[in-house]
């Protein structure tokens, strides 16, 4: 259901539930969640979230659970699992790129909402349908996808349940990028981001995930006198690629 791989200093976490069309049931969400923290906890420079499924990167949350549900309990559960999930995504200290290729509905748009920069191939497509169910939208993935793509945007994706092909997600800002095929694309990324220096890729998102914090003032000033300057300015001076350990 969940995979996740190493290639280097890029760690790959994968939907493969064919037979749901990645949509992820609590177990599912809690698997993600385990996975991010074990990837978080390595020596790993950028993450790529993507699905080994044709034509679909993820359903979603697995309806077919639903039917379960019997008390508020257990829509609970559900949240908390999701959130689990999606949040430990979000909370990785190192880059994440979503690669989406094919259909990518409901709580799967609010997961790629928790990667830092999207991919999307030319037949991918975008809906957040749980109006369509009777349902809302967590307020914490809302507040995610106001801050991608505008209220309005948002408001147009979450009140019609509309499908938004790759090329209004481009438009909208739902995606940075597009191309034929993602992955080669996103993996190119992946490699660029892995050359850089990893300590100070960190700081960058911690200081985009929250520029408001005063002691990103601290960090950003010991950064001069750490390993990673000193081989960052080395290498400037020498006209050479730097190799950061």
């Amino acid at each position: 259901m969940i995979q996740v791989d190493r290639d280097g200093t890029i760690a790959t976490i994968t939907l493969s539930r064919p037979e749901a069309r990645n949509a992820l049931p609590i177990a599912g969400w809690h698997a993600l969640a385990d996975a991010a923290r074990t990837i978080g906890e390595s020596d790993a420079r950028c993450v790529l979230l993507q699905s080994d499924v044709p034509v679909i990167f993820s359903a979603g949350a697995d309806i077919g659970e639903f039917a379960s549900f019997t008390t508020t309990e257990d829509a609970t559960r559900f949240r908390e699992a999701m959130r689990a999930g999606i949040e430990a995504v979000a909370a990785l200290p190192m880059p994440v790129i979503a690669v989406i290729d094919g259909g990518c509905f409901g709580a799967a748009v609010a997961l790629i909402l928790a990667a830092d920069l999207r991919v999307a191939g030319d037949g991918a497509q975008f809906a957040s349908t749980p109006a369509k169910l009777g349902i809302g939208y967590p307020r914490e993935d809302v507040a995610r996808l106001i801050a991608q793509v505008g209220k309005g945007n948002a408001a147009r994706m979450l009140f019609t349940g509309e499908i938004i092909d790759a090329g209004d997600a481009l438009a909208m800002g739902l995606v940075e990028l597009r191309w034929e095929d993602p992955a080669p694309l996103a993996r190119a990324f992946a490699d660029r981001i892995a050359a850089n220096a990893p300590q100070a890729m960190r700081l960058l998102k911690r200081t985009i995930s929250d520029p408001s914090q005063r002691a990103l003032d601290v960090q950003f000033d010991e950064a001069f006198g750490g390993p990673e300057f000193a081989e960052g300015y080395k290498a400037f001076r020498e006209r050479r690629r730097p190799e950061f350990k």
